[in-house]
């Protein structure tokens, strides 16, 4: 998947432990967890408000893009 979570990182950086970060979003550890790890399909807007709102960052640092930027094939040619 071209999109990558770097919570983990941000949480590292800032010294910020999961639990407290679980606590004030409303979300349990084990999906955090599973967050962090980047074992999910999607994030609720709300919930990355309040995961940025916590660490004082924006959604970008906490979700980065990997992929190939290659512009999609022209329907035309085929």
């Amino acid at each position: 998947m071209p999109i990558h979570v770097t919570l983990g990182v941000i949480l590292a950086q800032r010294n910020v432990r999961a639990k407290d970060l679980a606590a004030f979003v409303g979300i349990t550890e084990a999906n955090l967890s599973l967050l962090r790890r980047g074992h999910v399909k999607g994030i609720r807007f709300d919930t990355l408000e309040r995961i940025c709102a916590y660490l004082q960052c924006q959604p970008g640092d906490v979700l980065t893009y990997t992929g190939d930027a290659a512009a999609p094939a022209d329907e035309d040619e085929a």
